[in-house]
């Protein structure tokens, strides 16, 4: 019997935790149906990127990369700063319906590479440019473009030829959590 197979008759037997801990955070949190406030069910307008940082979530959590407990009580996630941006990188930036050529879109590049049953080993990639990230462009350009044209990504700025590897693994090797 592996090490893996091990922790998963113990998560099955419930003699330990394997599974209280993994990748169960949102990569998107705004913009969703259940953040929707609007007066006219709208949440896509309602609620955009640029108000994720400065807005507080009632129904979830998002980020990068990120984990958190099964419960989101508790979320961990990748926080960073090219020295460019006017903001830090906390989540995914994407396209609210109206603003996509092509509806809601996600312009980030990020990658999910390996992860064991009970998450003991996880493996992640995140892509940033270390150039001003073109928020404001990518909205542009999509928005001017039409539903027969393609969709205008990040690697269409030039930015992808400055872009740094991020490689995250928030938990190589771990003891199961005995109490929360």
């Amino acid at each position: 019997m592996t090490a893996e197979e091990r922790r998963l008759a113990e998560a099955q037997a419930r003699t330990a935790h394997w599974r209280r801990w993994g990748p169960y955070l949102s990569e998107r949190q705004w913009g969703t149906v259940r953040e929707d406030y609007s007066p006219h069910g709208t949440a896509w307008d309602y609620f955009p990127h640029d108000h994720a940082r400065s807005r507080a979530y009632r129904w979830g959590e998002d980020g990068l990369l990120g984990i958190s407990d099964n419960h989101q009580r508790l979320c961990f996630a990748l926080a960073l700063w090219n020295e460019k941006d006017p903001i830090l990188k906390e989540r995914v930036f994407g396209l609210t319906g109206s603003q996509g050529n092509h509806g809601e879109d996600v312009k980030d590049y990020y990658f999910y590479l390996d992860s064991t049953p009970t998450h003991s080993y996880m493996k992640g990639l995140y892509k940033y440019p270390q150039g001003e990230f073109p928020y404001a462009w990518l909205v542009e350009e999509n928005q001017r473009r039409g539903r027969r044209d393609s969709e205008f990504e990040l690697v269409d700025t030039g930015s992808s030829r400055r872009i740094a590897t991020s490689t995250s693994s928030p938990s190589t090797r771990r003891e199961p959590p005995t109490t929360f």
